[in-house]
């Protein structure tokens, strides 16, 4: 007998859209939309109770690849719709996707202020360190020296550090993934989305075309060596002395989240424009 307490089971490829991924050959973001189906499918959520947000970019191209809901924004902006939808409508589970030149440039002060708010949303972010899509500038991510014909010498410039940025904004998980990882990369953003509050998923996710050295991800990756910590100062340490390569779920707070009313008050037609007659 089917458990009736249980929602039904769903495959992967049922989140998954007809359209066909144009990415690169050996684009890690093709794992990654693997791994968010395979979440989705490992929660059981219902396609048409799933909305996936993007901005622009390589990795911004998920929503066309998922047969749940999906919004195309505007560059930098993923995190701003994603917002406004999930206070709007609170019974959708809402997963942002996007890159390091999309969410931490462009994007990066809504990055700041969505950790802050603590909605319940989930962010990954497939981050190679590079402009992919607009052909190869340095990104936020990029180390300061790499050499490339655009930045001969390198930038010279700090590279950003989103995972502590969201620590200390507000976020209520922190994780780390590894695009090579179809399997744990799913296990993270499934406990991403089931945790309350604003997630965030940092996903390394080789960029072949303009970073080929990257290939080498694969063999510098390794399992965070510590426990998941609620305790926001130690989760900090942990994260400012990595090397940038440790997997796993970083912090995992208890923060309240954004408080959402689910009540819906009815509206006449002719009430809501006397509010804006003159």
């Amino acid at each position: 007998m089917n458990d009736m307490t249980q929602p039904p089971a769903f495959s992967a490829a049922q989140y998954k859209s007809g359209t066909k991924p144009i990415w690169c050959p050996g684009c890690g973001d093709f794992s990654v939309l693997s791994s968010v189906t395979k979440a989705f499918a490992m929660l059981r959520l219902p396609p048409h109770e799933v909305a996936v947000v993007s901005g622009i970019g390589c990795s911004s191209r998920i929503p066309a690849y998922t047969a749940c809901y999906g919004f195309h924004g505007v560059h930098g902006r993923s995190l701003a719709a994603a917002t406004g939808l999930k206070v709007a409508r609170p019974e959708l589970t809402v997963l942002v996707a996007g890159g390091d030149g999309d969410g931490y440039s462009i994007g990066g002060n809504h990055f700041l202020h969505a950790c802050r708010r603590n909605v319940d949303l989930t962010y990954i972010v497939m981050d190679n360190h590079v402009y992919g899509m607009t052909k190869g500038q340095a990104s936020p991510t990029t180390e300061p020296d790499w050499d490339n014909k655009l930045a001969p010498g390198g930038t010279g410039v700090r590279a950003f550090h989103p995972l502590v940025i969201a620590l200390a904004a507000g976020a209520n998980f922190v994780a780390r993934a590894f695009s090579g990882d179809l399997n744990g990369t799913a296990e993270i953003i499934a406990q991403g989305i089931r945790h309350p509050g604003f997630s965030f998923i940092e996903i390394l996710s080789p960029c072949v075309t303009f970073r080929p050295e990257q290939r080498e991800w694969k063999t510098l990756v390794h399992a965070a060596s510590v426990q998941t910590t609620d305790d926001a100062a130690r989760a900090a340490r942990r994260i400012m002395t990595d090397d940038g390569f440790n997997i796993g779920v970083l912090y995992a707070g208890d923060r309240r989240p954004y408080p959402l009313s689910t009540a819906r008050s009815a509206c006449a037609t002719a009430d809501l424009e006397a509010e804006f007659s003159l």
